[in-house]
């Protein structure tokens, strides 16, 4: 445990740190200080010495130097177990300091600001960081608190602990900084280099069995500052590379749903969707969509499992995993018998905002995450038979299903189930074919079709119309497609422009 008997507060942001101040004072804590800080505490009748005095030195060069002193540093970097160094700055008459308190001049905000280049090194803070990474060393000895967002918890470990802080806290205090000055010295860095420069932060959570396959090394890593989607594993074996492939596909599908929904992934590939005001009905829909294709597949659940949902799911043969908000106690139960059966929970309503990052021999690919969504009075009639309402919503059905199954992407559906869908193939009609295939015996008459791409030729839709399809959703912007829409009004097809492309490669 550290004592805290003195402490350095220097900041930029002064938001919370008159009431740290006021509990230091109350556990007959020293502060020392500098400039505007020192003049705030002052005003706030907290007793306050400035670094100046402490050092025997002013501030000098307009106030670039301020804490730069011996004096300063060597009561930070000072080991307290250490006697030759107890000794040492006992002869210098330097005084340990066992907090740092400081936040960094706002380099980043200052860059939407359009300052010029010499007022902008201004804003790059030296002693700042200088303390800050002398706290972060010396963390056994010294606590290192550079955000306001920490003073709320340092606050109520002080009352907890009589005024001392324990080394778990400190190390993570100091684990902080070292994240603080290198993502400060990267934004430094870009704007010297004049373009991005993307620095991503991986900490790795475990490693995996293996990766794709036996022989590659696998492991899940995640972005230190980002909001993962929280989950827990509450039985099963343990999850494997792809099985978390196909779980990001699963839940990124029924999370675009406000309606009880249920998808089923296999490979990347999508074997089925259901959606019904009724869950055991819904997961019973997207098992029919291609029972076969769903053997070994993984299931997510935009709603709480109920005892009839985990029913349906037992008796549609085996799958590796489902994942969903939360069960019911009897839906565990029933899970409970398959062992091996990877059961898990997680908060659906975290949204991630991740990059899209892919590597190619030519370096990384990184784009935003397709979330745009279909809004419904963005949708444009192009034909002279308009889609009825039924039509229209099992078109809007289809299309948030287009969005994650491969391009060349078709999805036929009716009743807001998926009859079948094609994807991955080179030509657009290759994927009707495929699609309408496995939607034969299914009675794709009057069903809907969707397309993650405009149609390039008239052949799929004649291909689609023999088999009963007479309402096609689409993006549109090619330019064919004056004669598509006369192919449709010929056939008496309905047809609806969406103008977003949804292209998954």
């Amino acid at each position: 445990m550290l004592k805290v008997r003195r402490a350095l507060i220097s900041v930029w942001d002064k938001k919370g740190m008159l009431e740290l101040a006021r509990k230091l004072v109350e556990y007959k804590v020293e502060i020392i200080s500098t400039g505007k800080t020192a003049s705030l505490l002052r005003g706030s009748s907290i007793p306050v010495k400035e670094v100046s005095t402490v050092a025997s030195f002013p501030e000098i060069l307009s106030g670039r130097v301020k804490t730069l002193h011996p004096k300063i540093f060597g009561g930070i970097l000072a080991n307290k177990k250490h006697p030759l160094h107890m000794e040492e700055i006992k002869s210098l008459n330097i005084e340990p300091i066992d907090m740092v308190v400081v936040n960094l001049y706002p380099f980043v905000l200052k860059l939407s600001e359009n300052i010029n280049f010499d007022d902008m090194m201004e804003y790059i803070d030296i002693g700042g960081v200088s303390l800050l990474r002398a706290a972060a060393k010396n963390f056994k000895n010294v606590a290192s608190i550079s955000s306001p967002s920490q003073y709320k918890a340092i606050i109520e470990e002080l009352d907890k602990n009589k005024g001392d802080l324990g080394e778990e806290t400190l190390k993570n205090l100091a684990r902080e900084v070292f994240f603080v000055t290198k993502e400060y010295d990267n934004s430094i860095y870009n704007y010297f280099a004049g373009k991005e420069v993307l620095s991503c932060n991986f900490e790795k959570e475990k490693n995996l069995r293996y990766g794709e396959n036996p022989h590659q090394k696998g492991a899940i890593y995640k972005l230190s500052k980002a909001d993962e989607i929280k989950y827990r594993q509450i039985q099963g074996k343990e999850l494997s590379y792809n099985n978390l492939l196909d779980l990001d596909t699963a839940i990124s599908i029924v999370r675009d749903f406000a309606e009880p929904a249920v998808s089923i992934v296999k490979h990347a590939s999508i074997c089925g969707v259901g959606v019904d005001k009724k869950l055991s009905k819904a997961y019973k829909k997207a098992y029919l969509t291609d029972p076969i294709s769903s053997f070994g597949g993984i299931v997510g659940i935009n709603r709480k499992v109920d005892k009839d949902t985990a029913k349906e799911f037992m008796k549609s043969e085996f799958k590796e995993c489902v994942i969903a908000p939360s069960y019911s106690k009897e839906a565990l139960k029933i899970f409970a018998a398959k062992k091996n059966l990877r059961v898990l929970e997680a908060d659906f309503h975290q949204k991630p905002n991740h990059k899209d990052i892919r590597t190619t021999v030519f370096g990384y690919l990184i784009q935003d995450k397709d979330l745009l969504n279909l809004q419904p009075s963005a949708l444009k009639a192009v034909t002279k038979r308009k889609p009825t309402q039924k039509e229209l919503k099992d078109m809007i059905f289809a299309w948030k299903i287009a969005k994650y199954v491969r391009s060349n992407a078709i999805v036929i559906a009716k009743d807001q189930t998926v009859l079948g869908i094609g994807g991955g193939q080179p030509s657009r009609v290759g994927s009707v074919k495929i699609a309408l295939n496995l939607a034969k015996g299914k009675s794709p008459k009057k069903a809907v079709m969707a397309s993650d791409g405009f149609f390039p030729k008239e052949d799929s839709l004649k291909v689609a119309c023999q088999k009963g399809i007479r309402a096609v959703i689409q993006p549109g912007g090619s330019i064919k497609d004056n004669d598509i829409i006369k192919l449709c009004d010929k056939l008496r097809m309905t047809m609806v422009f969406t103008g977003i492309r949804h292209f998954r490669h």
